[in-house]
């Protein structure tokens, strides 16, 4: 990988790599890009979290200067140290990204970058994008035109009790309607755009893309019927999302807008420097035709390491003729299946993970296998006992598996596949449907892949049970993906205690 980084550089193209989702979780292989920034004779951008950036500066790079005998400067910030900088600068997605999106002149171009972690490219990109306003926002408003004072109030009593009308869900975010974006709209028609702060007005730009959206499909409806189009010209544009995030205790929102797809944006920016992004598996096939065109990447070299299948495979158990995740039987099926999977592996020592994706379900199950096994079960917690057993949401066990040890046994209810009752997820899908696009393969089942490899990543470490209790994976076409992305793996088809006994005999 060293070398393959090397060649990016000195040939100035760009490259996307994948690590394969173990090799990523263990962070191994940043060795190999850092070695080969700091033997680079011109100065590197690393961009990396926080967290990255400690084990590179305290860790990696004292390593390699001390081996390879380099003592180039290391640098770190949030820009650019000055154009005569031939060091090596350690930045942030967050402060790149900024930069780039804004104050262009913050990183000179022509300056080869390196992306760590690139599995999450696209939410630090939606995060930099998405403009949000808040109550402190509505105030500023109204201070920066006091000749609009009431209508400001009035558009903002109508929003809440618009908005408040929507029944409850658990994530309390909302589509906005065509009714409140009217509401918004005639706010912005009074109001002097040229004395709006900041916030308002990068808000307000949203709306007149949404407007271009709207010509563009105008056009297309009145090209097709051989119409004349005078006055209506396709433009490029950023396809927003816009949606409210309601308190209801409080009584209060807040608004916020980001891009479906931020291609268009970022398209300019790869083309001002050449980049390396690496990322564990951020899609099954290695040219990643869907990622590179959500990440608007062009030409560049694609490149996939597979997973080693004496070390990093994991046995992996789907039982046959289970319940359907949509059918009244799999909620009983499931925790029923679980008590089973517990009480086999009840005499093997080591963590067991319960990956439940439904929130209802998942306080439900935490609930029962609680009073059942007692305190060794605990939902969503990270003090847990030698042989415990967590029952998480997805997004949980993503941000503190790398400090959590490696579980035995990974319970999986279902597949990661985003939910349509997430209103957010729902806008996304009918954008896609209104381009007659396949919003399952292009969007849900990609999702889907990405999380389901990152979860398992820890289990591979010792060849871990894997229990999937989706039987889609057997039932729909899609299940070859699914089981194509789990390799290396070795299929059970049984359960009893000799298959958990195995399991101690490997960590022995």
């Amino acid at each position: 990988m060293a070398r393959l980084v090397a060649r990016a550089l000195r040939v100035g193209r760009s490259a996307l790599i994948q690590v394969g989702a173990a090799c990523g979780f263990q962070g191994r292989y940043r060795t190999s890009f850092v070695a080969s920034a700091l033997m680079w004779q011109g100065p590197v951008i690393i961009v990396a979290t926080p967290c990255v950036q400690q084990r590179l500066l305290r860790v990696e790079i004292p390593r390699l200067q001390e081996w390879l005998k380099i003592d180039k400067s290391i640098r770190t910030g949030d820009t650019f140290p000055n154009r005569d900088f031939q060091g090596l600068f350690v930045t942030s997605p967050q402060a790149w990204l900024a930069a780039q999106l804004t104050n262009k002149e913050a990183f000179p171009k022509n300056i080869p970058t390196i992306i760590d972690g690139v599995d999450d490219l696209e939410d630090w990109v939606t995060e930099q994008l998405t403009v949000s306003l808040t109550a402190q926002d509505w105030e500023e408003l109204m201070l920066a035109c006091p000749k609009q004072v009431d209508r400001i109030r009035s558009a903002r009593i109508e929003l809440t009790r618009e908005l408040f009308q929507h029944p409850v869900n658990p994530h309390e975010c909302y589509l906005i309607s065509p009714r409140e974006e009217e509401t918004l709209i005639r706010l912005f028609s009074v109001l002097n755009l040229d004395n709006l702060p900041d916030t308002w007005r990068n808000f307000y730009q949203h709306y007149q893309q949404q407007e271009v959206q709207t010509n563009n499909l105008q056009t297309n409806n009145l090209q097709a019927n051989n119409l004349q189009v005078n006055n209506l010209q396709p433009k490029k544009f950023v396809s927003p999302l816009v949606w409210a995030n309601i308190t209801r205790r409080q009584g209060s929102f807040s608004l916020h807008s980001a891009p479906v797809e931020p291609a268009n944006v970022l398209s300019e920016i790869w083309e001002r420097q050449p980049v390396v992004l690496i990322g564990s598996a951020v899609e099954a096939e290695t040219e990643a035709p869907i990622f590179r065109q959500r990440m608007g990447l062009g030409d560049l070299t694609c490149l996939k390491f597979s997973s080693d299948s004496q070390t990093e495979a994991i046995q992996l158990y789907i039982p046959l003729q289970f319940p359907l995740p949509n059918t009244p039987e799999f909620q009983g099926g499931f925790i029923n299946k679980v008590r089973t999977l517990l009480c086999l592996s009840a005499t093997s020592p080591g963590l067991t993970v319960i990956l439940v994706g439904d929130v209802p379900l998942k306080s439900q199950v935490g609930t029962i296998l609680a009073s059942e096994f007692g305190s060794r079960v605990q939902v969503e917690k990270t003090c847990l006992e030698e042989n415990g057993v967590l029952v998480s949401g997805w997004e949980f066990w993503r941000e503190h598996q790398s400090v959590l040890p490696a579980p035995e046994l990974l319970i999986i209810a279902t597949l990661p596949l985003p939910s349509l009752e997430n209103p957010l997820v729902a806008g996304r899908v009918t954008y896609y449907k209104k381009r007659h696009q396949d919003w399952f393969r292009l969007y849900l089942l990609p999702t889907a892949l990405k999380e389901l490899q990152r979860a398992i990543a820890p289990v591979r470490e010792n060849q871990g049970i894997v229990a999937l209790l989706d039987s889609r994976v057997i039932n729909r076409s899609y299940g070859a993906d699914v089981l194509s992305v789990l390799s290396p793996l070795a299929r059970v088809n049984y359960l009893d205690p000799s298959l958990f006994s195995r399991q101690e005999e490997i960590g022995d």
